[in-house]
């Protein structure tokens, strides 16, 4: 059954470690047979949210940006994707920033079931990315259907391409889309 997949990279690197991750992922997935978008967050204008509830009663964010529009293929589609670096052992700022805004989706309908993190750290601990995985956690369980379904932790990556001499994470990366 082909799905629509949402990949969504969250860095502001050009080709950082985290965007070669959820790239990996696509070619995984598109190989699979899936309808795969993804999303950089590299030229969108993200705000952060003002706590006004506004959405939360007509459906839509008071702040006009590119969230609206990055809502609308995640509530379309059957898997969600979030790739980021981690910063201070904790997912990317516009990553935090995306997820807030992005509350306006709590009321309404959703398609996604399925969620993955793909993360990059420079930090060699295995838990380099425990605070992360825990934040998106919380956001997934506000979506009672879906569940977190997989999780690639890339680590002791710092500069950006690094990661390439770890191919085992690519390729982790690359079977988790493939295997959707």
């Amino acid at each position: 059954m082909t799905k629509k997949v949402c990949i969504i990279s969250t860095t502001l690197r050009k080709n950082g470690n985290s965007e070669l991750l959820a790239n990996e992922f696509y070619k995984g997935a598109k190989d699979a047979g899936h309808d795969v978008k993804m999303i950089s967050l590299i030229d969108k204008t993200i705000h952060f949210c003002k706590g006004c509830l506004t959405c939360q009663n007509t459906g839509f964010c008071a702040i006009k940006d590119d969230v609206n529009a990055i809502e609308d293929v995640v509530l379309n589609s059957d898997v969600v994707v979030f790739a980021t670096p981690i910063y201070y052992y904790e997912m990317s700022g516009q990553m935090k920033t995306l997820l807030d805004r992005m509350n306006a989706m709590f009321p309404k309908e959703y398609k996604f079931r399925d969620i993955y993190f793909l993360a990059s750290a420079a930090e060699e601990e295995d838990t380099a990315m425990d605070y992360a995985i825990q934040g998106l956690k919380g956001w997934v369980e506000c979506y009672e259907k879906s569940s977190l379904k997989g999780v690639v932790k890339a680590i002791g990556v710092t500069d950006i391409g690094d990661i390439k001499q770890h191919q085992h994470y690519l390729e982790e990366s690359y079977a988790l889309g493939k295997g959707i």
